[in-house]
């Protein structure tokens, strides 16, 4: 008997092993340097490489290829006027309200199409439908509703994000095991306290890819609306800056412009995605997927 209890003594212990989260070794500064920047900038630099050396090749002309320098240039020039500064805050500010409103919207949206068959059956596929729908379809009409207006910015954004991130949390909420929901009426919990306590966190690696796709989808929206409905009230964002580029023949503004854009789709998905996605996956004993 000694030795039976002390078998399963040690099979009770390794079975808590198993359910106890892993321990992650956080890597050195110089580790992580090595495998999240070091890479990048690599690959930024041999682009850069390829096209100084295309540019010095001259097998197109320099109103339609210029060289490195001559875009730093202009965004050099930018950042010293305060034009940068200017046109990243229109955009950006814009871009973050537009989708945090998305965020209020498209969460409750999800979860009555995720709980409610009827609800389901009725908007499930028209929602599917207008998340690929190309976003900039709604600018015209966002300009004959609402003028070239701020309001038409925010209506297309919203268009493009809501439908991306309802379904990005239908997703989750259908991969829930069904054990968890029984388990929280077994505990008393009523359909609001249910969706905020089990729903919500069970489905969250789904809902954090829609909240992905919903910026991807809302900065997308606003380029197209920035470069299409264009008036003095609307000020200059990134895409006017772009559009002005390409309306007077200014590659190095056009490009310039393409650059800013980019770094601001990086640099949101450095700072923010990136490090919710990766305590996601930590608080679930996948820290080693990132």
């Amino acid at each position: 008997m000694p030795r039976l209890d002390a078998d399963l003594s040690a099979v009770g212990a390794g079975l808590d092993a198993l359910d106890a989260p892993a321990r992650e070794r956080r890597p050195s500064l110089g580790r992580r340097f090595v495998r999240t920047t070091l890479p990048p900038l690599i690959a930024f630099g041999l682009l850069i490489t390829a096209w100084q050396a295309l540019w010095a090749l001259a097998l197109w002309p320099e109103y339609q290829l210029p060289s490195p320098g001559a875009v730093w240039g202009e965004v050099v020039e930018a950042v010293e006027t305060g034009r940068a500064v200017e046109v990243l805050w229109t955009s950006v500010h814009r871009a973050v309200l537009g989708f945090l409103t998305a965020v209020v919207i498209a969460t409750p949206l999800g979860l009555l199409i995720a709980k409610v068959r009827v609800v389901r059956a009725a908007i499930g596929s028209l929602l599917t439908g207008l998340q690929s729908l190309p976003s900039v379809a709604w600018v015209p009409a966002g300009i004959l509703w609402f003028g070239a207006t701020p309001t038409t910015i925010f209506f297309v954004v919203l268009m493009g994000s809501v439908p991306s991130i309802a379904n990005g949390l239908v997703s989750g909420v259908d991969q829930v095991p069904p054990l968890l929901p029984r388990v929280g009426q077994a505990l008393g919990a009523g359909r609001l306290a249910s969706a905020r306590h089990i729903l919500l966190p069970a489905a969250l690696p789904g809902y954090l890819a829609g909240l992905k796709q919903g910026w991807a989808f809302s900065w997308r929206s606003l380029m197209a609306a920035e470069i299409i409905a264009t008036s003095p009230q609307l000020g200059e964002g990134l895409g006017q800056y772009l559009h002005n580029g390409s309306s007077l023949n200014d590659i190095s503004v056009v490009i310039a412009a393409i650059f800013l854009i980019l770094l601001v789709g990086v640099g949101i998905e450095l700072l923010v995605f990136r490090p919710l996605e990766r305590a996601v996956l930590r608080s679930r004993g996948l820290a080693g997927a990132l």
